[in-house]
């Protein structure tokens, strides 16, 4: 038998097979995107969420907070320094011109009110007379010695109450619009220093002309002594106050592939939840999608959550 004409039918069926075939891998290519994109909505229907124990949040720090309304607060940071307050100063100058036969106090020195600070030899009529404190307060600044001879115009000490001191703020022209009499500001001293809360009482009516700037002025209580003169700070001045119907602390907010996400609590456990960002304040953000009033979120250690998933991504961690 010929070989060839045994082996024509085959070949004939076999092409025959081959065209159905491809019709069917043809045929097949939609419904396998329709799968695939079915698959994908049943992903976004079901996502990712980390489980933690009650123990294991504990020791993660993760707290949780319910969504609700608050008060959005703006401020604005302006640099600033401390100064004496110029209405608790005293400069003391001698009655008369002569010499300087006693010295009584140094500069650091807590003094009263009429207490001698030094003695001094008239010329005209050498006699002693004392030079005395008009206010109670500490030596800031002195300006005599033992046997020196001293004029009536010299400042021999300069008398200070700091109980309370000035914080003179830094105002740029490009923000007078926005600072106010009245306004409360933070003051920040850094480096170890109390942080206080007070109240401009006073805002200059021109502006400087080699720095441009204008000065707001907070007067702070000083009974402790913390505010030390010439201390540079940071005044975090209040320039506006809004309500809103959901707010998180800065702290809630994670960012994960380019969205700002919030964690919020399920009976499956805690699930990414992308948000839209409204008005920001200096501790709270406005939340305008993707957090209703009354759900239960993360509002500390959110960034725990973020890296279980991530761990998931490499088949370890909580998440689901």
């Amino acid at each position: 038998m010929n070989v060839f004409n045994v082996m024509r039918p085959f070949s004939r069926s076999a092409l025959a097979l081959l065209w159905v075939l491809s019709l069917l891998t043809a045929a097949t290519g939609p419904i396998s995107a329709f799968a695939a994109e079915d698959e994908h909505a049943h992903d976004e229907e079901n996502p990712r969420t980390v489980s933690l124990t009650p123990e294991e949040q504990r020791e993660f720090g993760v707290e949780i907070a319910v969504a609700g309304p608050a008060e959005i607060v703006q401020t604005l940071q302006l640099p600033g320094e401390v100064q004496v307050n110029g209405n608790r100063l005293a400069h003391i100058s001698p009655r008369f011109p002569g010499i300087v036969t006693k010295v009584g106090a140094n500069i650091g020195d807590k003094v009263t009110h009429g207490q001698a600070l030094a003695v001094i030899q008239s010329d005209q009529s050498l006699s002693n007379y004392e030079i005395k404190t008009m206010i109670s307060g500490t030596i800031i600044d002195k300006h005599l010695t033992l046997g020196e001879a001293i004029t009536r115009e010299a400042t021999a000490f300069v008398v200070a109450d700091l109980s309370t001191v000035w914080v003179d703020i830094t105002v740029f022209q490009k923000d007078l619009p926005r600072i106010k009499v009245g306004q409360q500001a933070v003051i920040n001293g850094g480096h170890g220093m109390p942080v206080a809360t007070g109240t401009i009482s006073y805002l200059s009516p021109v502006i400087d002309e080699a720095t441009r700037t204008a000065l707001a002025r907070v007067v702070l209580p000083n009974p402790q002594g913390g505010w030390r003169p010439g201390s540079f700070i940071n005044a975090d001045v209040m320039v506006a106050a809004f309500p809103v119907e959901v707010a998180v602390p800065r702290t809630a907010l994670q960012g994960m592939e380019e969205q700002d996400v919030v964690f919020l609590k399920t009976p499956a456990g805690f699930v990414p939840s992308p948000v839209t960002i409204g008005r920001k304040g200096r501790d709270l953000v406005e939340i305008t999608a993707g957090l209703e009033p009354g759900q239960e979120y993360v509002s500390r250690a959110g960034f725990t959550l973020k890296a279980e998933l991530g761990k998931d991504s490499f088949g370890e961690g909580h998440a689901h």
